[in-house]
């Protein structure tokens, strides 16, 4: 008993060592993130985007902890596949090679998602841009606009001895200021080593008419040392995203799951992703033989092996934004330690409630408070040297 208590104290944040490997984890999501948003452009291609991601993300994580630890090297790159959901394509679309939507053109919504972890803390980010130079539809700019500040307000929220009830209430109180929906079955989760959904959830809306009663989240309290994804998806339209038509790539094993597969292509497939990825999500892209891949995947899932991430959907012309951080609940407060700034071009003329917007400016003077006293010590050092 006492070795699980020590082995749960030395992976949480407790450790220095964790905190470090969790923000450095952060810089590349982000890095992997800017590099991505200048590649946005006309005529580049999806499943090209999605490569580099990967590559960014892998090529930047292997360069950390290079030392053996009792010989075994330190395990480290993409935590979360990287996705590219154009339009109203909301999330989890990263693309086989031989199923390749056409080029992002002007004017088009990209929302990118994507992790990365070292050693089994993870972290992650999404983050919304216009492709080209166009005139932003109002409509966009305000749910673009709206994601972003719910994001805020929800990591604000999301603290030690708060209920996620009330992140759900923070939520819904500033979406609904600015008119807009949550897609419903969004969610916000714990990540603990390894563990990219964890049990802790967090809704966006407090009540989905439509959802299975197993899908509702049951309530549950935060506490010090814990890490949450903060993952916010609204729509223009009334939020309810369903299944699209593209093919469902992404994956996670479900190890609580067993069963005797029957086919030759299941059982070579399960055999690759127990070795290679046995706890956090991949796409099936990773697979050299995609189409073994796509005939085992189906016998996987039709039994509980593998759980799917499938790509959602809002109607056409709705408009969609995705933004998403990483927060560590730490004893000085909530630290955002992923995610990009709102690009500039969203714009809306509508404005939260005043318990969100009282939030908003208490970030906004600490944010300047920051880049102040960075700046100072900047130039102190330069006059130093």
């Amino acid at each position: 008993m006492v070795a699980d208590e020590e082995l749960e104290e030395a992976t949480d944040l407790s450790n220095s060592d964790v905190c470090s490997k969790y923000q450095e984890a952060s810089k590349i999501v982000n890095i992997a993130l800017k590099g991505l948003i200048e590649l946005c452009v006309p005529g580049a291609k999806i499943l090209d985007l999605c490569t580099f991601g990967t590559t960014v993300i892998e090529t930047q994580a292997q360069r950390l902890y290079t030392k053996k630890v009792n010989g075994i090297s330190i395990e480290r790159g993409v935590a979360f596949p990287v996705c590219i959901s154009v339009n109203e394509i909301v999330c989890n679309h990263s693309p086989l090679a031989s199923e390749e939507l056409p080029p992002l053109k002007e004017g088009d919504t990209v929302k990118i998602d994507l992790g990365c972890h070292i050693d089994g803390y993870i972290s992650v980010a999404a983050h919304t841009v216009v492709v080209g130079n166009p005139e932003i539809p109002p409509e966009l700019g305000n749910v673009a606009v709206a994601a972003y500040n719910t994001m805020l307000v929800a990591a604000h929220a999301l603290k030690a001895g708060a209920k996620n009830s009330e992140v759900t209430a923070a939520v819904e109180r500033i979406t609904k200021a600015y008119g807009v929906n949550p897609i419903s079955f969004v969610r916000m989760h714990q990540m603990k080593r390894f563990v990219i959904d964890g049990v802790k959830e967090v809704a966006l809306k407090d009540y989905v008419p439509e959802a299975d009663e197993n899908d509702k989240v049951p309530p549950c309290q935060f506490d010090h040392a814990e890490v949450y994804a903060i993952d916010v998806a609204l729509s223009s339209g009334d939020g309810k995203a369903k299944s699209a038509d593209l093919r469902t790539t992404v994956y996670k094993r479900n190890v609580e799951a067993n069963y005797r597969l029957k086919m030759k292509s299941s059982r070579n497939l399960l055999a690759e992703v127990d070795k290679k990825y046995p706890a956090l999500p991949f796409t099936i892209r990773n697979f050299s033989d995609e189409r073994t891949a796509k005939m085992g995947v189906t016998e996987c899932v039709s039994h509980g092996l593998l759980l799917p991430y499938p790509s959602l959907n809002e109607k056409p012309g709705v408009h969609v934004a995705h933004f998403k951080c990483t927060v560590l609940l730490l004893p000085s407060g909530t630290v955002r330690i992923s995610g990009l700034q709102l690009p500039h071009y969203f714009k809306t003329d509508k404005t939260p409630d005043q318990e969100s917007l009282n939030v908003l400016n208490q970030l906004k003077d600490e944010e300047e408070k920051r880049a102040k006293k960075k700046a100072s010590k900047s130039k102190r050092k330069k006059k130093k040297a």
